[in-house]
């Protein structure tokens, strides 16, 4: 293997991930957003199994009125939005019919790879307190119409610039059933032949008062799995072997937002949540992961238990249901700031490499990965076994690789013992780089499937 020259060591805490290009977080509009929000309220209920054909009412009428606003926004950037309508029909515990679920996405495609995808999405479906009711009025402000408002105004801003890859804007059904949504798109990303670089799912983003009374408008919480949803008894064995518990693609994704987030207009923080999803719950991100992808999902800090899957009424003084004012849409046009500003960091940077790490017995700690399309540049990390941010970072300029088409470079000293050992791609120089997520040199470290 070949050691790489040029290496520049800067021992210094983790840094924010290089982010050069300009991000247009000002253009996000609260405004929009809460009218957004207003019409999909409009639509009386947005239930999985109500009408498909009523053109004012029911999940038929929601998704072609979603439709619309993508076709706006695609006109406004001379038709730089293709517009796709993925379906299927489905039947499970929460379908006693047979029922077509269909997705509404936007694609702004890539100039230079686009084959490499990010997708953010949302989903448009709503529910009361009984799943099983399409009938009642389900408003939906919160659950998900504020994920869905985000997913609408990120086109908005996003589409009047263009990148590398390609981003996908999803708007989703059937997830209060069953997570039909997010696995009708995981599949229709793979029949596609995507590499899926990230899947950042908004699900509950528009509140700032939890159901106790307490506020957290400083905050978003970010779920990530840890050991990864594809992985088999060999992969779990190595885990166990060799460490990997806290380093999925998804987990790494997940540090990398929190990275992103001080420097995000509004001041609004990450607080990584550390397990899949909430207690109990689940969203339409998990089949992303079960299938291998890369997915992280943002909610509220606090939620409201009152104004989420409720029947509309007033008990004991206390006002249930998913309505729009109960909503804070400044804290909205944050997390949607949040996001904009981790699509473009995302979307501008290479994909993050496959990284091995060599040191059995030895005093030094030998890295290799092959070469990145787009990256002029890597960045190394390591950090404490124990500790839940990477540390020390390396710049590694690239030579030639070796007969086997490594690239490689050695820690003279470092035993890997100790340390856990992460790689990133960057694109540009120094000062003009635009940076991946860690790839972690540990089994199953990888952003792709591993079947």
């Amino acid at each position: 293997m070949r050691v790489l020259t040029k290496v520049a060591s800067l021992a210094l805490l983790m840094a924010a991930p290089l982010l050069a290009r300009s991000v247009p977080v000002a253009e996000v509009s609260a405004t929009r957003l809460r009218a957004d929000v207003a019409s999909l309220v409009s639509f009386g209920t947005r239930h999985t199994l109500s009408s498909a054909d009523d053109p004012n009412r029911g999940i038929g009428a929601a998704r072609r009125w979603a439709a619309g606003e993508f076709r706006k926004t695609s006109a406004a950037c001379g038709g730089c939005l293709e517009i796709v309508l993925p379906e299927n029909t489905v039947t499970g515990e929460r379908m006693p019919r047979p029922v077509k679920i269909i997705n509404v996405l936007a694609i702004q495609r890539g100039t230079e790879r686009p084959n490499e995808v990010v997708i953010v999405q949302g989903h448009i479906d709503s529910r009361v307190s009984d799943v099983m009711n399409a009938t009642a009025d389900a408003p939906g402000a919160n659950d998900d119409g504020s994920g869905t408002a985000l997913v609408l105004e990120a086109a908005r801003v996003l589409s009047k610039r263009k990148f590398p890859t390609t981003i996908i804007y999803a708007v989703l059904s059937g997830e209060e059933q069953g997570l039909f949504g997010g696995k009708l798109l995981a599949d229709y990303a793979k029949q596609q032949g995507w590499t899926v670089k990230a899947v950042l799912n908004n699900d509950i983003v528009g509140n700032t008062r939890g159901s106790d009374g307490v506020i957290d408008d400083k905050t978003v919480r970010v779920f990530s799995e840890g050991p990864r949803a594809d992985g088999d008894d060999a992969l779990r064995a190595q885990v166990r072997r060799f460490g990997g518990e806290n380093d999925s693609p998804s987990r790494n994704l997940s540090r990398f937002v929190a990275g992103l987030a001080p420097s995000s207009s509004g001041g609004l923080q990450v607080r990584q949540v550390w397990r899949a999803d909430r207690m109990g719950r689940g969203g339409d991100h998990l089949p992303f992961q079960e299938m291998g992808v890369p997915a992280i999902r943002f909610t509220v800090g606090v939620e409201n238990y009152d104004h989420q899957h409720q029947d509309l009424r007033t008990e004991k003084g206390v006002v249930y249901g998913d309505t729009i004012e109960f909503m804070d849409f400044a804290y909205l046009a944050k997390v949607t700031r949040l996001n904009v500003k981790v699509i473009t960091a995302l979307v501008s940077a290479p994909m993050p490499p496959a990284v091995q790490a060599v040191g059995a017995v030895s005093t030094s700690t030998r890295l290799k990965w092959h070469a990145v399309p787009g990256a002029t540049w890597y960045r190394l990390y390591r950090r404490r076994t124990d500790a839940p941010s990477w540390t020390f970072v390396q710049l590694i300029y690239p030579g030639a690789p070796d007969k086997d088409g490594f690239f490689s470079t050695e820690l003279i000293g470092v035993r890997a013992d100790d340390w856990l050992f992460g790689l990133s791609a960057v694109a540009g120089g120094q000062v003009t780089g635009l940076e991946s997520p860690v790839s972690s040199a540990v089994p199953g470290g990888q952003f792709a499937p591993l079947r």
